[in-house]
Protein backbone atom coordinates (compact mmCIF):
# COMPACT_ATOMS: atom_id res chain seq x y z
CA UNK A 1 0.00 0.00 0.00
CA UNK A 2 1.05 3.62 -1.14
CA UNK A 3 -0.19 6.48 0.95
CA UNK A 4 0.30 9.34 -0.65
CA UNK A 5 0.18 13.05 1.02
CA UNK A 6 -1.47 15.64 -0.14
CA UNK A 7 0.97 18.27 0.39
CA UNK A 8 -0.65 21.49 -0.85
CA UNK A 9 -3.87 20.55 1.62
CA UNK A 10 -1.51 20.84 4.70
CA UNK A 11 -1.01 23.98 6.29
CA UNK A 12 2.00 23.96 9.10
CA UNK A 13 4.61 21.31 8.67
CA UNK A 14 6.62 20.43 11.61
CA UNK A 15 10.12 19.08 10.51
CA UNK A 16 12.93 17.13 12.34
CA UNK A 17 16.83 18.60 11.53
CA UNK A 18 18.58 15.54 11.89
CA UNK A 19 18.65 13.14 9.64
CA UNK A 20 15.92 15.20 7.66
CA UNK A 21 17.42 18.29 6.93
CA UNK A 22 21.08 17.75 7.45
CA UNK A 23 23.98 15.22 8.71
CA UNK A 24 26.29 17.48 10.67
CA UNK A 25 27.67 20.04 8.23
CA UNK A 26 26.23 17.92 4.95
CA UNK A 27 22.31 19.32 3.41
CA UNK A 28 20.90 16.19 2.72
CA UNK A 29 19.12 15.50 -0.66
CA UNK A 30 16.06 17.56 -1.36
CA UNK A 31 16.08 20.12 1.29
CA UNK A 32 16.82 23.39 -1.36
CA UNK A 33 13.81 22.77 -3.07
CA UNK A 34 11.55 21.64 -0.06
CA UNK A 35 12.24 24.88 1.72
CA UNK A 36 12.00 26.44 -1.59
CA UNK A 37 8.36 25.11 -1.81
CA UNK A 38 7.31 25.91 2.05
CA UNK A 39 8.21 29.89 0.99
CA UNK A 40 6.97 30.02 -2.42
CA UNK A 41 3.41 28.33 -0.68
CA UNK A 42 3.38 30.24 2.19
CA UNK A 43 3.39 27.57 4.84
CA UNK A 44 3.84 27.74 8.41
CA UNK A 45 6.80 26.06 8.82
CA UNK A 46 8.87 24.63 12.42
CA UNK A 47 12.20 23.03 12.13
CA UNK A 48 11.82 21.02 15.36
CA UNK A 49 15.13 19.87 17.13
CA UNK A 50 15.65 17.06 20.11
CA UNK A 51 19.34 18.82 20.07
CA UNK A 52 20.06 21.33 23.03
CA UNK A 53 23.26 22.41 22.00
CA UNK A 54 22.48 25.45 19.35
CA UNK A 55 20.36 28.24 19.85
CA UNK A 56 18.14 29.42 17.05
CA UNK A 57 20.23 32.13 15.93
CA UNK A 58 22.93 29.55 15.69
CA UNK A 59 21.08 26.91 13.76
CA UNK A 60 19.53 29.55 11.31
CA UNK A 61 23.66 30.88 10.71
CA UNK A 62 24.43 27.10 10.28
CA UNK A 63 21.95 26.38 7.60
CA UNK A 64 22.73 29.92 6.11
CA UNK A 65 26.35 28.07 5.60
CA UNK A 66 25.07 25.54 4.32
CA UNK A 67 23.26 27.49 1.54
CA UNK A 68 19.58 27.36 3.38
CA UNK A 69 18.28 30.96 4.40
CA UNK A 70 16.27 30.28 7.23
CA UNK A 71 15.01 32.78 9.68
CA UNK A 72 16.09 32.19 13.82
CA UNK A 73 11.90 32.05 14.26
CA UNK A 74 11.24 28.85 12.77
CA UNK A 75 13.34 26.87 14.81
CA UNK A 76 12.34 25.40 18.44
CA UNK A 77 14.58 23.40 20.35
CA UNK A 78 14.55 20.62 23.17
CA UNK A 79 16.39 23.38 25.05
CA UNK A 80 13.68 26.21 24.72
CA UNK A 81 10.75 23.38 25.39
CA UNK A 82 12.79 22.47 28.59
CA UNK A 83 13.38 25.62 29.70
CA UNK A 84 9.73 26.65 29.08
CA UNK A 85 8.90 23.51 31.11
CA UNK A 86 11.36 24.36 34.14
CA UNK A 87 10.32 27.76 34.06
CA UNK A 88 6.15 26.76 34.08
CA UNK A 89 6.87 24.37 36.84
CA UNK A 90 8.73 26.94 39.40
CA UNK A 91 9.49 29.63 38.37
CA UNK A 92 12.89 31.36 39.51
CA UNK A 93 14.62 28.35 39.95
CA UNK A 94 17.71 27.27 39.52
CA UNK A 95 19.93 24.35 38.31
CA UNK A 96 23.12 22.58 37.32
CA UNK A 97 23.84 22.08 33.83
CA UNK A 98 25.68 19.51 31.84
CA UNK A 99 25.39 21.26 28.37
CA UNK A 100 26.43 23.21 25.48
CA UNK A 101 25.55 27.08 25.82
CA UNK A 102 22.63 27.20 23.89
CA UNK A 103 20.89 24.80 26.87
CA UNK A 104 22.36 27.39 29.09
CA UNK A 105 21.30 30.31 27.23
CA UNK A 106 17.40 28.99 26.75
CA UNK A 107 17.62 28.58 30.96
CA UNK A 108 19.06 31.95 31.62
CA UNK A 109 16.47 33.80 28.92
CA UNK A 110 13.53 31.87 31.48
CA UNK A 111 15.11 33.49 34.37
CA UNK A 112 16.58 30.28 35.53
CA UNK A 113 20.02 30.52 37.39
CA UNK A 114 22.70 28.68 37.46
CA UNK A 115 23.76 26.54 41.09
CA UNK A 116 26.06 23.74 41.38
CA UNK A 117 25.59 23.86 45.31
CA UNK A 118 21.80 23.18 46.22
CA UNK A 119 19.82 23.33 42.83
CA UNK A 120 16.06 22.71 42.49
CA UNK A 121 17.18 20.36 39.05
CA UNK A 122 19.61 18.65 37.31
CA UNK A 123 19.77 19.22 33.72
CA UNK A 124 21.19 17.31 31.22
CA UNK A 125 22.11 17.71 27.24
CA UNK A 126 24.16 16.66 24.98
CA UNK A 127 27.37 18.02 25.24
CA UNK A 128 31.27 17.27 24.57
CA UNK A 129 32.51 18.36 27.67
CA UNK A 130 30.65 15.41 29.83
CA UNK A 131 33.51 13.96 32.23
CA UNK A 132 33.42 11.67 35.30
CA UNK A 133 33.72 15.20 37.57
CA UNK A 134 30.41 16.15 36.16
CA UNK A 135 28.67 12.90 36.39
CA UNK A 136 29.84 12.80 40.24
CA UNK A 137 28.80 16.79 40.67
CA UNK A 138 25.22 15.42 39.30
CA UNK A 139 24.98 11.98 41.25
CA UNK A 140 25.70 14.13 44.18
CA UNK A 141 23.04 16.30 43.75
CA UNK A 142 20.68 14.63 42.32
CA UNK A 143 20.80 12.24 45.55
CA UNK A 144 20.43 15.74 47.74
CA UNK A 145 17.11 16.30 46.32
CA UNK A 146 17.82 17.72 43.32
CA UNK A 147 15.08 16.68 39.69
CA UNK A 148 16.93 14.77 37.15
CA UNK A 149 15.52 16.73 33.75
CA UNK A 150 17.02 15.40 30.71
CA UNK A 151 16.62 17.84 27.39
CA UNK A 152 15.25 15.08 24.85
CA UNK A 153 15.36 10.87 25.73
CA UNK A 154 17.37 9.99 22.38
CA UNK A 155 19.62 7.58 23.05
CA UNK A 156 21.71 7.98 19.89
CA UNK A 157 22.19 10.49 17.10
CA UNK A 158 23.55 10.34 13.63
CA UNK A 159 26.11 12.59 12.40
CA UNK A 160 29.24 12.43 9.83
CA UNK A 161 30.83 10.49 11.79
CA UNK A 162 28.12 7.63 12.21
CA UNK A 163 26.40 7.13 15.11
CA UNK A 164 27.30 8.86 18.25
CA UNK A 165 25.96 8.72 21.87
CA UNK A 166 23.12 11.70 22.62
CA UNK A 167 21.34 12.41 25.82
CA UNK A 168 19.68 9.73 27.15
CA UNK A 169 23.13 7.73 26.66
CA UNK A 170 24.48 10.71 28.79
CA UNK A 171 21.59 10.59 31.34
CA UNK A 172 22.12 6.88 31.88
CA UNK A 173 25.38 6.63 34.62
CA UNK A 174 22.90 9.35 36.53
CA UNK A 175 19.80 7.28 36.89
CA UNK A 176 21.57 4.43 37.32
CA UNK A 177 23.97 5.50 40.11
CA UNK A 178 20.95 7.44 42.21
CA UNK A 179 17.58 5.27 41.09
CA UNK A 180 15.92 8.29 40.22
CA UNK A 181 14.47 8.20 36.47
CA UNK A 182 14.81 11.64 34.85
CA UNK A 183 11.97 13.78 32.82
CA UNK A 184 12.40 13.74 29.38
CA UNK A 185 10.84 17.25 28.04
CA UNK A 186 11.69 16.93 24.08
CA UNK A 187 9.80 14.87 21.57
CA UNK A 188 8.13 12.33 21.87
CA UNK A 189 7.06 14.30 24.70
CA UNK A 190 3.57 15.77 23.91
CA UNK A 191 4.42 19.12 25.66
CA UNK A 192 6.67 20.24 23.09
CA UNK A 193 4.60 19.19 20.09
CA UNK A 194 1.87 21.32 21.53
CA UNK A 195 4.21 23.83 21.72
CA UNK A 196 4.70 23.72 18.07
CA UNK A 197 1.28 23.27 17.43
CA UNK A 198 0.84 26.85 19.12
CA UNK A 199 3.55 28.63 17.75
CA UNK A 200 2.93 27.79 13.91
CA UNK A 201 -0.81 28.77 14.74
CA UNK A 202 -2.76 25.72 12.62
CA UNK A 203 -4.80 23.35 13.94
CA UNK A 204 -3.39 19.58 14.26
CA UNK A 205 -5.46 18.38 11.90
CA UNK A 206 -3.90 20.73 9.35
CA UNK A 207 -0.28 19.94 10.20
CA UNK A 208 2.13 17.20 9.10
CA UNK A 209 5.12 16.57 11.30
CA UNK A 210 8.30 14.83 9.24
CA UNK A 211 11.28 12.93 11.00
CA UNK A 212 13.99 10.16 10.55
CA UNK A 213 13.06 8.50 13.97
CA UNK A 214 10.21 6.42 14.72
CA UNK A 215 10.42 6.28 18.23
CA UNK A 216 10.46 10.18 18.56
CA UNK A 217 9.26 11.55 15.51
CA UNK A 218 6.65 9.11 14.60
CA UNK A 219 5.32 8.43 18.00
CA UNK A 220 5.46 12.29 18.94
CA UNK A 221 2.73 12.87 15.70
CA UNK A 222 1.03 9.65 16.47
CA UNK A 223 -0.03 10.63 20.27
CA UNK A 224 -0.93 14.43 18.72
CA UNK A 225 -2.87 13.24 16.59
CA UNK A 226 -1.08 14.90 13.72
CA UNK A 227 -0.36 13.22 10.48
CA UNK A 228 3.24 11.62 10.03
CA UNK A 229 5.86 11.54 7.79
CA UNK A 230 9.03 9.18 7.95
CA UNK A 231 12.08 9.93 5.76
CA UNK A 232 14.14 7.34 4.96
CA UNK A 233 17.31 9.87 4.88
CA UNK A 234 18.23 9.23 8.50
CA UNK A 235 18.78 6.36 10.86
CA UNK A 236 15.66 4.36 10.26
CA UNK A 237 15.45 1.41 7.68
CA UNK A 238 12.98 -0.94 6.56
CA UNK A 239 14.33 -3.32 9.33
CA UNK A 240 14.40 -1.02 12.02
CA UNK A 241 10.48 -0.19 11.34
CA UNK A 242 9.29 -3.49 11.70
CA UNK A 243 10.55 -3.62 15.36
CA UNK A 244 7.87 -1.07 15.97
CA UNK A 245 4.16 -1.47 16.70
CA UNK A 246 2.64 1.43 14.48
CA UNK A 247 3.64 2.89 11.81
CA UNK A 248 3.60 6.33 10.01
CA UNK A 249 1.17 7.49 8.10
CA UNK A 250 3.58 8.23 4.92
CA UNK A 251 6.85 7.34 4.03
CA UNK A 252 9.26 9.01 1.48
CA UNK A 253 13.01 8.67 0.58
CA UNK A 254 13.67 12.32 1.63
CA UNK A 255 11.96 15.81 1.62
CA UNK A 256 12.23 16.42 -1.68
CA UNK A 257 10.17 13.40 -2.67
CA UNK A 258 7.07 14.76 -0.57
CA UNK A 259 6.98 17.97 -3.18
CA UNK A 260 6.83 15.31 -6.33
CA UNK A 261 4.62 12.41 -4.30
CA UNK A 262 7.14 9.87 -4.66
CA UNK A 263 6.04 7.83 -1.79
CA UNK A 264 7.28 4.45 -0.83
CA UNK A 265 4.78 1.59 -0.70
CA UNK A 266 4.73 0.42 3.13
CA UNK A 267 6.30 -2.95 3.82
Amino acid sequence: MVNVLDINSKKGFISDMDGVIYHGNKILDGVHEFIAWLKANDKHFLFFTNSSERSPIELSQKLQRLGLDVDPSHFYTSALATADFLASQKPGCSAYVIGEPGLINALYSKGISMNDVNPDYVVIGETKNYNYDSILRAVKLVNGGAKLIGTNPDMTAPSEQGIIPATKALVAPIELSTGCVAYYVGKPNPLMMKSGIKLLGVAPEDAVIIGDRMDTDIVAGIESEIDTVLVMSGVTNFEILKQFPFRPKYIYENVGEMIKGNAIEHK
